[in-house]
């Protein structure tokens, strides 16, 4: 236990930790008898944890902090002999880190990452043994390319390894990937050092979060408490308003499927809701409020096509982890275990960012004149006569408060001119090459294809800030998904219905974009 010589301020009260008690330590005290002699210690509680730091002392404490946790990298020949740093250092790593401040944690992990990094000279010095030994047979050349893998090896990897380890350490650093993603999002810090430390919490998060270390659980009203309210917390798609909501997300014609993880207990990492219907979904609305009686009796013979609603990914620090992708793989085999005939898989769909890209392009169009045209003569004054208004200022205005909506003859005149855009934008819109919507990328990879955009879909005010109220379905053909997924990560090629491609020819006749 390390010896304490100064005031630390301890967490206490279970329910509720905000609370404090200051306690003086003097040297010749070790931290845990310190903490006897506080008052109220049979009370203390330290969230799984032994010790929480006071941050007025954490700035000039950053550099000993990291000298006294991240050891140095054993020899290449002891590598396999050197005992584990004592698991008090990844505590103390973890309580210092904690009682950091938001603005604090960037410098931290600045000096983390570039202090107790890779060594440069070793690498440049085995660099120059392996190029000597291609000379040489083939036992030694392997010999001196293991010794530079290894030598570039990260300091603080070793540190890493061992926090996740410890109790709850697995979550402290998939929240502290969190951190350095936001930092590098925010430019706080845009350094190398910080980009190879996001680089190495990623690959060693998505070893430890392979598919085969996750668990697949169905989610129900007999789940834990605990594990609903996260569920609803996190749903990041359609909100959850109240406990019948999610009883009747989880209820009869509904499916929830979470993926856990054996370090993270009760910690749902993604989820999937599914719909059972007769047909496939063209409205979110019949989903998400259309119900049937929360004790009802599942016809089989209503179930023929399996929608997926809504999936979250609910932790931050595994963005780039794939888990999405393997949860609705999972969950098809699972649906066809319980509905043998169910072979009708599909998405309902947000289109977030089409809204903003519209009134981007209405931006261009106001600023540039009628040389770009989006709409058709025809178009342009029918929506001049029924807003009596410039037609492309006057849809900026209208598309930014959604007034548009309370007007039927506009709904009707704006429906084609939407509906083209809004393919053209899933379609044609790239990013490097691929798709650039993020949820059109992601039901492509899968081997999805693009089937069916649906006309007000999803009227909510969130609906119809995001995407003018459209959704999409994004149909799974399983005997068509691999073939797609391959041809869509290698040739970039989008693969899409007869709707959704003539949408994008209408919109490439009837525009000069």
């Amino acid at each position: 236990m390390l010896l304490l010589g100064f005031v630390r301020t301890v967490c206490y009260n279970a329910r509720n930790w905000r609370k404090r008690v200051s306690v003086t330590c003097i040297n010749n005290f070790r931290g845990w008898e310190c903490l006897q002699q506080a008052p109220n210690y049979p009370y203390l509680y330290f969230r799984k944890q032994r010790l929480c730091f006071s941050s007025t002392s954490s700035v000039k404490n950053m550099e000993e902090i990291l000298t006294r946790t991240v050891d140095s990298l054993p020899t290449y020949e002891t590598r396999d002999k050197s005992p584990p740093p004592p698991e008090s250092s990844s505590l103390e790593f973890i309580q210092f880190y904690r009682s950091l401040d938001k603005s604090q944690r960037p410098e931290f992990l600045f000096n983390l990452s570039s202090d107790f990094g890779v060594d440069h000279k070793c690498v440049a010095e085995l660099c120059a043994n392996v190029m000597d030994s291609q000379k040489r047979d083939i036992s030694t050349v392997l010999q001196a390319e293991d010794r530079l893998r290894y030598c570039l090896t990260p300091r603080y990897k070793v540190l890493l390894n061992h926090i996740s380890r410890v109790e709850g350490g697995v979550k402290f650093l998939v929240d502290l990937k969190a951190d350095v993603i936001e930092i590098l999002a925010s430019k706080t810090n845009d350094s190398p050092h910080i980009r190879d430390l996001n680089g190495t919490l990623k690959s060693m998060l998505s070893e430890w979060f392979s598919v085969g270390l996750l668990s697949l659980e169905r989610v129900t009203w007999k789940s834990p408490c605990e594990l609903l309210q996260k569920i609803s917390q996190y749903e990041a798609v359609h909100p959850v308003r109240n406990w019948t909501d999610i009883k009747r997300r989880v209820g009869p014609y509904r499916r929830c499927y979470v993926f856990t993880h054996g370090a993270m207990p009760g910690e749902p990492l993604v989820v999937l809701h599914v719909a059972l219907k007769e047909e496939i979904s063209d409205n979110i609305q019949t989903i998400v409020r259309g119900f049937s009686s929360l004790d009802a009796v599942e016809d089989i013979n209503k179930v023929n096509a399996a929608v997926f609603y809504s999936i979250s990914s609910t932790q931050p620090g595994l963005q780039g982890v794939e888990l999405g992708n393997y949860l609705i793989k999972r969950v098809v085999r699972e649906l066809q275990g319980e509905f043998p005939h169910l072979n009708q898989f599909s998405s309902l769909s947000p289109i977030p960012g089409f809204t903003n890209w519209l009134l981007g392009l209405l931006n261009e169009q106001r600023k540039e004149g009628p040389s770009n045209r989006i709409l058709s003569d025809m178009e342009f004054r029918d929506i001049e006569e029924i807003t009596g208004g410039q037609a492309y200022e006057t849809m900026r205005k209208l598309l930014s408060t959604n007034e548009w909506v309370s007007s039927g003859h506009l709904v009707k005149a704006l429906e084609p001119v939407l509906m083209r855009l809004c393919a053209w934008y899933l379609y044609g819109e790239k990013h490097r090459g691929y798709a650039l919507n993020p949820v059109a990328n992601f039901h492509l990879q899968n081997g999805a294809t693009m089937w069916r955009l649906n006309w007000q879909a999803d009227t909510s005010p969130r609906g119809l800030s995001a995407s003018c109220g459209m959704m999409v379905n994004y149909r799974y053909f399983l005997q068509d998904t691999s073939a797609n997924s391959s041809r869509y990560l290698k040739t970039k090629e989008i693969e899409a219905s007869d709707q959704i491609r003539n949408l994008v020819l209408q919109f490439q006749k009837a525009s000069k974009l």
